[in-house]
């Protein structure tokens, strides 16, 4: 009997608001140009290996990995290299990018063949050739995650709980068989036996497609999932559908990661990209995004090329609405994902959506005083104390943020979204976090 579960009824009820989950997918004619960052990943940024002049072509490589937790970079279009030159992250992060000027016929590479698998090191060797990190929205080097040798349990997160989006939703519906094919490969290469593939209640028609495709494939299984955000989060997802926790800290002492309980966690869309690999050869140079909000004329979930700029994706979905003023600009879902200060800036691999909304939907409204009602640690999936964490951060009291585990924190909102004095306690939350770890850095650096 599995032990009783301390996450999956946690979190917050947020409203689905999933309006294109039936609009199928539209692919975007190739923009003019792209802008092709080489951080696209967690880990070492790519070294590109094009520069001016050169021409490539849809799936080229353009950027080497530049170590075992790096990924490679490949053209997402047919043209030639504009430039390569530095910019600035939405984020805030610089790094090398690489300009293309699309000629628009999409040619591509002959390079560009189905790898040989035949075992695991073979398989590792495909998924790192093919650039594949979780597009979910973390962007880990995936052949990092399979490397471990101690997995029984391959998870496929098709939760997809965040608000508005729907692209993972898409991919079940319409890419069902590289789902499998990429699955079949995992658990034979890794000797993964088990495998469930978690999917939220709210998506009926991929449940059951689903379903219906894993009946003759020993090991595999599907979780319907409670409807309440964030499912997807790695460790609620983990224990949801295994009863299992992930250490905080590992035997090595370093922090606990899904390998120490035997599972390894892939987005639905990471692992049909790889079955897509698998049979093309065509590495990930594309994404669909969902494109919803009030202010968007057009909402659709629609495939573009990576490095594509945000204004040229508003543009093939309709523009903003007239008469409408655009407010904010949100890559990912609303939950966890980021604000662009402005359009100009280019899609990556983890990008799966892109919300507009008016100037009055994105008001928030002004901050009250704590209450110290205590929602915000009944919504938390790791039980953490934002106030107690609050007040350590605000008095730079390490010990206080170690014991209370501020490095736990997932940033997935549900604090947030739960507090009724509308404070930004997950922001604060991220603060604190980010302090903590830079400080621990500079002490491990003395």
């Amino acid at each position: 009997m599995l032990k009783s579960l301390k996450r999956s009824a946690k979190g917050a009820s947020v409203p689905h608001e999933k309006a294109t989950a039936a609009l199928a997918t539209v692919k975007m004619e190739p923009p003019k140009h792209v802008i092709i960052p080489m951080q696209m990943h967690i880990g070492a940024p790519a070294e590109p290996i094009v520069k001016k002049g050169d021409t490539v072509m849809v799936g080229t490589l353009i950027g080497k990995a530049g170590g075992f937790v790096s990924a490679n970079i490949h053209a997402s279009v047919s043209g030639t290299v504009l430039e390569v030159a530095s910019i600035r992250m939405v984020n805030g992060v610089v790094c090398k990018a690489v300009a293309i000027e699309a000629d628009g016929n999409q040619t591509v590479d002959p390079a560009c063949q189905p790898p040989t698998v035949n075992d695991k090191p073979s398989l590792l060797a495909a998924i790192q050739a093919c650039g594949l990190v979780g597009v979910g929205g973390a962007g880990f080097p995936t052949h990092v995650k399979l490397a471990a040798d101690t997995l029984d349990t391959l998870i496929i997160n098709a939760a997809e709980c965040e608000p508005y989006l729907t692209t993972d939703a898409r991919e079940m519906l319409e890419c069902s068989e590289s789902i499998m094919a990429g699955i079949e490969m995992v658990m034979k290469q890794c000797k993964i036996p088990h495998c469930i593939i978690g999917i939220e209640r709210n998506k009926p028609e991929c449940i059951d497609l689903m379903c219906s495709l894993v009946r003759e494939m020993p090991g595999v299984t599907v979780k319907p999932l409670p409807m309440r955000y964030p499912q997807g989060a790695e460790k609620t997802l983990i224990e949801t559908c295994t009863g299992r926790e992930v250490p905080k800290t590992a035997p090595s002492g370093k922090p606990g990661i899904p390998a120490d309980c035997g599972c390894v966690v892939m987005n639905v869309t990471s692992i049909s990209t790889l079955g897509k690999y698998l049979k093309t050869g065509i590495p990930l140079v594309a994404k669909r995004l969902t494109v919803e909000g009030d202010a968007i004329a057009e909402p659709k979930n629609i495939e573009v090329p990576i490095g594509t700029l945000y204004s040229d994706v508003i543009a093939a979905c309709g523009g903003i609405k007239n008469e409408v003023e655009l407010g904010k600009i949100i890559f990912g879902g609303p939950m966890m994902g980021g604000a662009a200060p402005s359009a100009d800036y280019p899609v990556l691999k983890q990008n799966n959506g892109l919300l507009l909304f008016s100037r009055a939907a994105a008001t928030l409204p002004e901050p009250e005083p704590c209450i110290r009602c205590g929602r915000c640690i009944t919504a938390c999936p790791m039980g953490l104390e934002p106030v107690v964490i609050a007040e350590g951060f605000a008095a730079k009291d390490m010990e206080v943020l170690q014991k209370r585990n501020v490095d736990l924190c997932v940033a997935c909102g549900s604090c947030t979204y739960a507090c009724p004095a509308k404070r930004p306690v997950s922001q604060n939350m991220g603060l604190a976090k980010a302090w903590y770890l830079k400080q621990l850095k500079e002490k491990a650096g003395k």
